[in-house]
């Protein structure tokens, strides 16, 4: 599957471009059970200073403390960090999870153990980070295993080991999940992968989009005029094939004449999961945990279900489920019944002694 089909999936996302109709509904009724409370809050990552794309390096992020955290000042708590898809920023997978609402319910039902979510906003100049390694784009992958973690660590009571961080993500998150987490077992213990895209190594990647792409001359036009597969393109090329003295764009597109250029597949190729997960084995089975799913109808599901196998071909212990529903229906349901209970099953809720 090509890169580019596979990220414009999100792009069909309800919450893209969605616009309310009608009037507004009642308010819901306050629920009776205790609520954790919500911050909103900025993080400085020194390993996003001077990108070339011109994005801030001080990125939003949402943290959601539980209920006891503001009358159980001694008690410590783990951390799940969750990466959000393309096409939309962390308060609008946010919202459309209602993580607070779930959370407090989780944890009033039983289903949930109390813990401390953070959600990075990583919505770049073309829509998406893609949690990569690139002068263009900012090192994304130090700035959530280490300038993140590092502050959250200093200016929250969280346990700060590995045992009790989880990483999660969706789609491009779910990309970010599995390409950070192969590389950092020394920070995080637990992954949960939900219908990752870009899996998989591309021969033709950029199609007959790449053709138009390369006719653009500025940011602002491909931003106005390149349309959203353009914008697509142009965001896999920041985060996979930089190059710094390639202005205005400062990539290396994968086509010229709308024909592949080899060097740049070949880059390209790299940073699939599946082309570099053999290299990653030992770290992965340093895991304790590792959760995949991806609904049946999604048509990601051929390449999620390859990593599955993959993973159970080098012996990686893991669990990979699927349901019926397609890329995005079911995520906020999958969130609340699945995500949240994986990290209370598999994360460690105490201290270590000293």
């Amino acid at each position: 599957m090509k890169y580019s089909a596979a990220l414009a999936l999100v792009l069909a996302f309800g919450l893209y471009g969605q616009e309310s109709t009608g009037s507004a509904p009642a308010p819901a009724p306050k629920p009776q059970y205790p609520q954790g409370t919500v911050e909103h809050i900025k993080v400085h990552g020194k390993s996003l200073e001077g990108n070339l794309d011109g994005d801030s390096a001080d990125r939003d992020v949402l943290i959601y403390l539980p209920p006891s955290y503001k009358k159980q000042t001694k008690r410590h708590y783990p951390v799940v960090y969750f990466l959000h898809g393309y096409g939309i920023n962390a308060q609008r997978y946010w919202d459309m999870m209602k993580v607070p609402e779930t959370a407090d319910k989780d944890i009033a039902s039983g289903a949930s153990k109390e813990m401390i979510l953070v959600h990075p906003d990583a919505f770049t100049l073309y829509n998406g980070s893609m949690y990569s390694v690139s002068p263009t784009t900012g090192d994304w992958e130090t700035f959530i295993a280490e300038d993140l973690v590092k502050y959250v660590d200093s200016h929250y009571r969280t346990i700060p080991n590995r045992m009790s961080r989880g990483l999660a993500g969706h789609s491009m998150g779910g990309y970010g999940t599995i390409r950070i987490g192969m590389k950092r077992p020394d920070v995080f213990s637990s992954l949960y992968v939900m219908s990752a895209c870009c899996l998989t190594a591309s021969l033709t990647p950029g199609g007959r989009g790449g053709a138009a792409l390369e006719k653009l001359k500025s940011p602002a036009e491909a931003k106005s005029g390149g349309g959203r597969g353009g914008v697509v393109l142009l965001a896999e090329a920041a985060a996979w094939s930089p190059d710094p003295k390639n202005p205005p764009f400062f990539v290396d597109l994968p086509t010229k004449d709308g024909q592949p250029v080899s060097d740049v597949v070949t880059r390209w190729a790299a940073n699939a999961p599946l082309a570099m997960l053999d290299q990653y084995v030992p770290n992965l089975k340093k895991m304790h945990a590792i959760g995949m799913e991806v609904g049946l109808q999604d048509t990601l599901a051929a390449s999620n279900k390859l990593l599955n196998e993959t993973l159970t071909l080098f012996g990686v212990d893991h669990t990979f489920e699927t349901y019926e529903g397609n890329h995005t229906n079911r995520v906020p349901e999958r969130f609340e019944q699945k995500l949240l209970p994986f990290f209370t099953n598999n994360l460690t809720f105490t201290s270590a002694k000293r």
